[in-house]
């Protein structure tokens, strides 16, 4: 029916002398096949990315970024114990005993 390509449709391609569909087989998976001027042109579908003539896999969800955390207070509640009080000093907390009190936390008296 044909020797080349141009004696076909456009398309149609000209495949073992058969003017035939050029696109089975000639896409990826997840791809869709279009014919242009006798030849398969391959596109992912939509929702998918990649490679369409060998692969297409589903695009990811965008990622959403971590809710920024809190600012945690060391001092609550308070590692220091009784009759001492609590600084929170480069983000730890900084114990000491009350004034008119004696010892070191946790052990004030």
């Amino acid at each position: 029916e044909c020797v080349v390509s141009s004696e076909c449709p456009l398309d149609k391609a000209c495949i073992n002398q058969k003017c035939k569909d050029p696109c089975p087989g000639a896409c990826g998976l997840n791809a869709e096949c279009h014919v242009r001027n006798h030849s398969p042109l391959c596109a992912c579908r939509t929702g998918y990315t990649g490679e369409a003539f060998t692969s297409c896999q589903p695009i990811p969800p965008p990622r959403t970024p971590e809710p920024p955390q809190a600012d945690i207070n060391p001092c609550i509640p308070s590692p220091c114990g009784p009759y001492s009080q609590c600084r929170e000093v480069n983000n730890a907390a900084s114990c000491s005993c009350l004034t008119e009190y004696i010892g070191a936390p946790p052990n004030c008296r």
